[in-house]
């Protein structure tokens, strides 16, 4: 059992890249994954840009994909296939081996489409994001489809999760988790006209270097966190308790 598993969100936008780094496993619920595949499939085009909230030359896009879309051949490894601003300050093509396999052990993304990925897992382009209401499985949408299958697989690994994610991805593992099982979110804001502001932004850039900030330090301990010093961020004691580590950007 890990000490600790970190859950980050995913990213919307997602590239192919087969070379950097070697795909070690297929995703554990690549069977669900099939499920959600065939749902999309069965879709008219229009039904699908509006499941997707995007425009017409993304929605061209995300159609073809769907049309040639192979789950187990041509993938790239999770960590490298999402290239959103949290994925750019984690800069896994920069990491040394040793933090490559601190991040293997302790990180996990979570997925509207794979349910839960761990770094090296082969994924292939997708759009899909946990709160889009897809029906599937006879699930009126992702959070139901989706059940307690993914807090189950995190808790099989560790008693403690530090929450990286987004409130939308959150949703899909914090109600499901036991009780004994330890959940700390990290929250990065600024202090505006006496309140603490999250700005979407910052957050991602805080949370990806936060990954990556760990790695580098090997933490163990959620503890550990409070000393993260990184693009002006300070722990604030007076916000934070057991459950929530605030980290306030300073002026």
């Amino acid at each position: 059992m890990n000490t600790l598993v970190m859950i980050l969100s995913p990213a919307k936008k997602m590239r192919v890249d087969t070379d950097s780094f070697a795909v070690r496993d297929l995703p554990q619920f690549l069977d669900k994954a099939e499920t959600l595949l065939a749902s999309l499939r069965a879709m008219e085009p229009r039904a699908l840009q509006a499941l997707w909230k995007c425009n017409d030359q993304i929605a061209a896009l995300n159609v073809e994909r769907l049309t040639d879309m192979d789950l187990r051949r041509n993938l790239t490894p999770a960590l490298l296939s999402y290239d959103g601003i949290a994925y750019r300050y984690l800069a896994p093509n920069v990491m040394t081996g040793e933090q490559l396999d601190y991040v293997a052990a302790h990180l996990r993304i979570l997925s509207g489409f794979y349910g839960v990925l761990r770094p090296f897992d082969g994924v292939t382009p997708y759009r899909l994001e946990m709160g889009a209401r897809l029906s599937a499985g006879g699930c009126r949408d992702l959070y139901q489809f989706w059940g307690g299958a993914l807090a189950g697989s995190l808790c099989g690994e560790s008693s403690c999760i530090v929450n990286l994610a987004s409130k939308e991805y959150s949703r899909a593992v914090e109600p499901h988790l036991p009780p004994d099982v330890r959940f700390v979110t990290a929250v990065f804001g600024e202090h505006i006209g006496g309140k603490t502001v999250e700005k979407g932004t910052m957050c991602k850039m805080a949370r990806g270097e936060m990954v990556r900030w760990m790695a580098e330090r090997r933490v163990e301990q959620p503890e550990q966190m409070r000393d993260f010093d990184q693009l002006g961020y300070r722990f604030c004691s007076e916000e934070s308790d057991e459950t929530t580590y605030t980290f306030i950007k300073e002026e």
